[in-house]
């Protein structure tokens, strides 16, 4: 049985600490804010509920596996995108229905979405075999010869959506699926393209109440499990000497002892501060962060009529869009704007007649102070973008707050706010990100900046294959039942 203690209480800290506890290891875990779930946060206002993080649940057995029972409602209608020329294509979970939404929009590309939905499957089964389910650089038993080309290794996210559709519409729609992981279209690897597959294989789903009431039965399972948990502690220095950790030092200056160290933290912040390491930090600097967020929060009067739960206005030029981020580090003047109001589909997030509106615009991580646009100018030209899209809120708004990179940063601890740590450039970028297995012995690392990547799944994800690696390394004692 080992000491493990788990820095940092994210979705991906918490199922690795639930899982070390059911099999028989003492595990503490110590997070700085004042409640579990990283992300998985909220803001409340004047009767209205926000999610600050995800609003979508996919691959919800990986949370029943765990334990988290709760009723889910699934979404018949995932996103709605809305084009620069007005056009829209309605994302329905159903394959069928999809290829024919995409027949629909541009004729005689409906067989080339269901091609497309092929190649995800098969690329999705081929990751579930290898990425996903193993650290980074190891062959699982179960990996095929095959499972490689099943990627499409050297091809990028927009090449794949040339391969099969001749729309730009399309193209921009796949190209979506980059920001799920805070990069660019045009620099992510192809392998992103299969998001299609879970989304509309395994569907999308709603957590009555906001996915932060996930954050909420991982919590109580926790303490079910036994496990030590310390919330408003901050871990300030992983303890280690050459070979191996020992443990980890609070704010107050307490040493607390250990034989493993999880740490549910950005890459950057570790390697940076917890347990500085300039080689890894240059590794990290090279790839580069992923895009941050700027959010609006909008207490919205009246109903809308339509508005889905999901949606998305893209912009008209979707390569500037990234330019912009990427390459010049300024917010994108014409910016793809993501919607989102769960009181359509859930009343108890807003007052009787009103709206919960969540307005996400992806942006470089950094220092907003440096934007040739105020933060609060930003916001009002969000708001005038929005109006071009045809939901014109003025003279609706009973409230708008802001969110910037800034308070990514300093809430959770973000690389400059970035979402998900290092982005995908390149290829071969998720190969290159840090690893579950730290330098020294009994250091491990999870969570959206580390091996298999970020997004709720995955960190999950994380959480498993970081507890096998705990495991295999400190076994736990006999007559527990296993992982």
């Amino acid at each position: 049985m080992a000491e493990v203690i788990v820095v940092g209480g994210g979705g991906g800290g918490m199922v690795a600490a639930l899982l070390l506890a059911r099999r028989g290891h003492r595990v503490r875990l110590y997070e700085r804010l004042g409640r579990l779930g990283g992300k998985l946060a909220e803001r409340r206002r004047d009767g209205f509920t926000f999610s600050l993080g995800p609003s979508l649940l996919t691959l919800p057995e990986i949370f029943r596996e765990l334990g988290v029972a709760r009723a889910l409602v699934e979404l018949e209608e995932l996103c709605r995108y809305r084009f620069a020329d007005g056009s829209e294509l309605r994302a329905y979970s159903d394959p069928d229905r999809m290829a024919v939404e995409v027949e629909r929009l541009a004729p005689g590309e409906g067989a080339a979405w269901r091609a497309f939905y092929r190649w995800a499957v098969s690329c999705l089964e081929a990751s579930r075999r290898t990425f996903f389910t193993a650290p980074r650089g190891h062959r699982p038993e179960q990996a095929r010869i095959g499972d490689l080309l099943a990627i499409a290794p050297g091809r990028t996210l927009d090449g794949l959506a040339r391969r099969f559709f001749r729309d730009p519409r399309l193209r921009q729609y796949v190209g979506r699926y980059a920001t799920y992981a805070g990069s660019s279209p045009y620099r992510a690897p192809a392998a992103l393209g299969c998001i299609p597959a879970i989304e509309h294989g395994d569907g999308g789903w709603y957590v009555p109440g906001g996915l932060p009431r996930l954050a909420d039965d991982l919590t109580r399972l926790l303490a079910e499990a036994g496990v030590d948990v310390h919330t408003g502690r901050e871990v300030v220095e992983v303890i280690a000497d050459r070979s191996a950790v020992s443990g980890v030092v609070l704010a107050s200056g307490e040493r607390v002892s250990a034989d493993a160290v999880v740490v549910n933290a950005d890459a950057a912040a570790l390697y940076g501060g917890l347990l500085p390491d300039r080689r890894r930090m240059r590794r990290i600097a090279r790839l580069g962060p992923s895009t941050s967020a700027f959010l609006l929060l909008a207490g919205v009067e009246g109903r809308t009529e339509g508005l889905p739960h999901h949606s998305i206005a893209f912009s008209a030029d979707y390569r500037r869009e990234f330019r912009d981020i990427f390459e010049r580090g300024v917010p994108p003047e014409d910016p793809t704007i993501s919607i989102g109001c769960s009181a359509v589909d859930d009343p108890s997030q807003a007052p009787a007649g009103a709206e919960n509106w969540v307005l996400l615009v992806n942006v470089p991580a950094g220092d907003p102070g440096r934007w040739p646009i105020p933060p609060d100018a930003y916001r009002d030209l969000v708001l005038e973008r929005l109006a071009r899209h045809g939901h014109d809120l003025s003279g609706r708004l009973r409230f708008v707050e802001s969110f910037t990179p800034a308070d990514l940063r300093d809430r959770y601890g973000a690389w400059g706010g970035a979402v998900y740590g290092t982005a995908y450039r390149g290829v071969l970028a998720p190969f290159r990100r840090p690893g579950n297995r730290g330098p020294r012995r009994g250091l491990y690392l999870v969570g959206g900046s580390a091996h298999p990547g970020g997004g709720l799944p995955l960190v999950a994800m994380g959480g498993r294959i970081v507890a096998s690696l705990v495991e295999r390394d400190f076994p736990a004692r006999t007559g527990v039942r296993s992982l």
